[in-house]
């Protein structure tokens, strides 16, 4: 008559001891030794605890139709110039020329934020004038929403100079956010929301260059226009403006701030639990063939026999 398992089950064996044995020692060394070693190699195995993540977002992004454009009509450091700012035009006097401005904004992927500025800028010039470089300024209002809600006025800094009088300069870059520091994971971030240029200023040192750069660049969080290959066109006519186009995209960022307390411990739980691991099936193998081999002397007890009081 052929025989089959028709059920199993595990055998449970109890182990016990009196408090002051070498089997307590053996336990509470075996404990020591499975939760605290992972604890500190996790640690010690650099990122424990993280400092600093990352996530993508596309910007909110608006041009602000302020808008600053200085021109060198000569190497002797002739210019003209025109800007969005009335002080200044009031200062610049028969140095002001006022271009023709077209200003478009696409949404290309309809998702309800803009992808792009298209501007297109034709400067008038007498007929003995030259174009030797070009000094850009355009701000825009700038905004981030999914982790901390950052509002900040920004500008994108276009300059080309070439030692051939041009007639038109035409870039096509990214508006690339640029951080010192991380931002915050969660809150408002609007210390940066004032205005690049004071345009209610009377006074010309407010609607100098260098100075609106450098107080700019101080800043922990900026923008600047990626723009590797601008394109320097020459030959304009006697009576032809100087043209300037600009496409400026707004490209999906990776933004660094500082995480949160739970998401820090997940990422530390999850580290120390998976070296845990290996250390518990480790010191499970040593408990059973110290006690089964009675290495160390104790009190086995069968499942179902009456316990020793």
């Amino acid at each position: 008559m052929a025989f089959y398992e028709v059920y199993s089950h595990p055998a449970l064996i109890r182990y016990k001891t009196s408090v002051c044995t070498r089997a307590t020692l053996f336990l509470a060394a075996v404990l020591c030794l499975t939760y605290i070693p992972p604890l500190l190699v996790a640690y010690r195995s650099q990122g424990f605890w993280i400092k600093r993540s990352t996530y993508e977002e596309q910007p909110v992004v608006r041009f602000q139709y302020q808008t600053l454009l200085v021109a060198a009509t000569s190497t002797q450091g002739d210019f003209v110039a025109w800007s969005t700012f009335p002080h200044l035009n009031n200062m610049l006097g028969p140095k002001l020329r006022i271009p023709a401005v077209s200003v478009r904004e696409e949404d290309q992927n309809q998702d309800g934020k803009l992808d792009m500025l298209v501007l297109q800028l034709q400067l008038p010039l007498k007929p003995e004038e030259q174009v030797f470089s070009v000094q850009l300024l355009l701000t825009f209002s700038y905004q981030l929403f999914r982790m901390s809600t950052v509002a900040m006025q920004s500008l994108a800094y276009v300059q080309h100079s070439s030692s051939v009088p041009g007639a038109k300069l035409s870039v096509s870059g990214d508006l690339r956010l640029q951080q010192r520091t991380p931002l915050p994971h969660r809150g408002l971030y609007d210390i940066y929301n004032v205005s690049v240029i004071d345009g209610s200023s009377p006074f010309a040192s407010s609607y100098d260059l260098d100075s609106i750069i450098r107080s700019y660049q101080s800043r922990n969080l900026t923008t600047v226009l990626s723009c590797p290959m601008p394109v320097w066109t020459v030959g304009r006519a006697a009576a032809s403006p100087f043209e300037l186009n600009a496409e400026i995209r707004y490209p999906v960022e990776v933004i660094s701030y500082r995480p949160g307390f739970w998401e820090t411990i997940k990422f530390a739980w999850i580290q120390y639990v998976s070296i845990l691991l290996v250390f518990l099936w480790v010191f499970e193998r040593i408990q059973r063939f110290v006690f089964q081999n009675q290495v160390l002397t104790t009190v086995p007890i069968p499942l179902g026999k009456p316990h020793l009081s």
